[in-house]
């Protein structure tokens, strides 16, 4: 990278008394960034699995297909919270339903959500302690314990 690529601008930015931007390089990200409607789609995922509630129900789906009933029973929530979820969840595309007859079945949507959901199930086992002084570890060892228990090849679902 060329000298001439760097733009030096002498400014007060909270500590640091000379701010330099790569002209080249913000140039190549930006072009590389999704569109504004991707990255507002993305946000609206994110705000999903920003829940406790929804993820409950979405890490219970991990394992398979469930009956609002079942995933009532297992995230500890009344039927009438999961449906709220599983209705945000379908709408994001998140989940999808099988009907049989009166039954209805939920499932992850597909491989994506399940990566998804894997890989931040997986970097919560990663972070220190210290990393998130707010939390208490018994919860980050009861997610990291029940990944582990989820991590066998047979699992059904999406």
């Amino acid at each position: 990278m060329s000298i001439s690529s760097y733009e030096q601008v002498t400014a007060d930015t909270g500590g640091c008394a000379v701010r330099v931007v790569d002209r080249e390089r913000v140039a190549t990200v930006t072009g590389a960034m999704p569109a504004g409607a991707d990255i507002t789609g993305l946000a609206d995922v994110f705000g999903l699995l920003a829940d406790a509630g929804r993820l409950r129900v979405l890490v219970a789906l991990l394992e398979g297909e469930m009956c609002v009933c079942d995933l009532a029973a297992v995230a500890k929530a009344s039927e009438s919270a999961v449906s709220h979820h599983l209705r945000l969840l379908r709408a994001h595309r998140v989940v999808q339903v099988r009907r049989a007859g009166r039954m209805a079945y939920y499932r992850l949507a597909d491989a994506h959500v399940r990566m998804l959901l894997d890989v931040a199930l997986t970097h919560i086992g990663h972070a220190p302690a210290a990393a998130h002084p707010e939390r208490a570890q018994p919860e980050a060892a009861r997610f990291e314990l029940a990944h582990a228990k989820r991590a066998h090849p047979a699992r059904g679902g999406g």
